[in-house]
């Protein structure tokens, strides 16, 4: 597939596609980079240029991952966007959200369009999410409709939390007139100064100052506040706490317009897996105790957390060749999510490969506006993901497309394999 004009038949697959409660074998053409027709296996009529025979496979609508660091403009040496994007095809994403805290700032109009040209080689989709404040600094809001006119999808300051209510709720109402959500990283930074992984015993065997579950929770029990004060859209990224997580099925109850995602770290790992010092483990936010993972593992399974993202954060090798304490925080993981969640959630928690693909394409859609996408529905988009739910696998990160390779799942043994990823009607991976 390499032309989206083309005609492409996908075949006998079992396709599932939340959005229309669709489980079954069906056939899917593609023609002009949309979703032509969908049928019946042998009722789809009229001539076709290419086709791929998905029997035994899963055909889902593409990934779409809300949080990931392509780290373009300005730290090339970690990633590139065409790198980055490589990487995410290789993981069945079609779609990412590339975050602003690059080199500069993605706080302008001018960075946000730049990140989207056809000169930086991106072979999936790039939604840039740009910075809430100007050099995200907290001080001053972007100016969120020159930036919402140039391709952002949301806006956030990422790393570098809202502290002051004052901005936060500012920040809420501009993004409320626009319909575009105000993701937050839920860190109150004034409680975590000098912290490297989770307050409890491990950091306390190890030495290390730790973060305490307050820290995370009481800036989501804020933002859920303001945000329902300001009838705004409020995302908490990478949650990992189940005191944060009360905060969230909160606002939920109350009908407030409030999601949340998780990264696959946080449902597999915890803090104790840390070792000795292995900076592949240190991210932030941190890994934490076995009582947080079981209450991801509960949201995921009852609906309270929306999506499944990356958090994709490359680092050199030197970067994270260091003492603990310097290392950067963050860990790659476009290519290891789907292993991870049909491992850990499918085969060993019983979760349906239904909500898996929901978690990574129709909600992630919904929750960032993306009309046309996180569906096969006639008309939408020709992004797709096809893969064998069943494929046993060994993550090798030395195999990886990212520049970088700080993985704590390197040698890691996996279920669950992308075979194919098409992205506008065109052949952008295949294994």
């Amino acid at each position: 597939m390499t032309n989206p004009a083309q005609r492409v038949l996908i075949k006998r697959g079992r396709v599932i596609d939340p959005a229309q409660k669709l489980d079954g074998e069906r056939d899917l053409l593609l023609r002009d980079g949309r979703v032509a027709e969908i049928a019946n296996v042998g009722k789809i009529r009229g001539g076709h240029d290419e086709a791929f025979d998905a029997r035994g496979l899963i055909v889902a609508p593409g990934f779409i991952d809300l949080h990931v660091h392509l780290r373009e403009p300005g730290q090339g040496h970690k990633e590139t966007i065409a790198s980055g994007t490589a990487t995410a095809a290789a993981g069945g994403f079609t779609s990412v959200c590339a975050m602003p805290n690059t080199a500069p700032v993605n706080d302008s109009a001018e960075i946000t369009v730049w990140m989207q040209h056809s000169a930086r080689g991106a072979v999936v989709n790039v939604f840039p999410i740009a910075a809430a404040t100007v050099g995200s600094l907290g001080e001053r809001l972007t100016d969120f409709k020159a930036l919402r006119q140039a391709g952002a999808v949301a806006v956030t300051d990422d790393g570098k939390p809202i502290l002051e209510d004052k901005i936060m709720r500012e920040a809420l109402r501009a993004a409320a007139a626009l319909n575009i959500p105000v993701i937050q990283h839920a860190e109150d930074t004034r409680m975590t100064s000098g912290c490297v992984m989770s307050a409890g015993a491990t950091a306390f065997r190890l030495g290390l100052r730790g973060m305490t579950d307050e820290a995370e929770a009481d800036i989501v029990e804020r933002d859920v506040r303001l945000a329902g004060e300001n009838k705004a859209q409020l995302h908490v990224a990478h949650i990992s706490t189940a005191a944060a997580l009360k905060a969230v099925r909160r606002g939920k109850r109350e009908r407030l317009r409030v999601s949340c995602e998780i990264t696959p770290h946080h449902f597999v790992l915890l803090d104790e897996d840390a070792g000795e010092y292995d900076t592949n483990f240190k991210m932030n936010p941190p890994l934490r105790a076995r009582a947080d993972r079981e209450a991801m593992l509960a949201a995921l399974a009852d609906g309270a957390i929306d999506a499944i993202a990356s958090d994709h954060a490359p680092h050199a090798i030197h970067e994270k060749n260091v003492e603990f304490d310097h290392a950067p925080f963050g860990i790659t993981g476009l290519e290891s999510v789907l292993g991870l969640a049909i491992g850990e959630l499918h085969v060993k928690k019983q979760l349906s490969l239904t909500r898996i693909i929901e978690l990574l394409s129709a909600n992630p859609a919904r929750i960032f506006s993306m009309l046309g996408r996180g569906t096969l529905a006639v008309g939408s988009h020709a992004d797709v993901t096809i893969f064998d739910p069943k494929k046993k696998w060994t993550f090798e990160a030395s195999k990886s497309r990212s520049k970088s390779k700080n993985t704590p799942f390197d040698g890691r043994q996996m279920v669950g394999k992308v075979v194919m990823t098409v992205v506008g009607g065109r052949n952008v991976y295949q294994a």
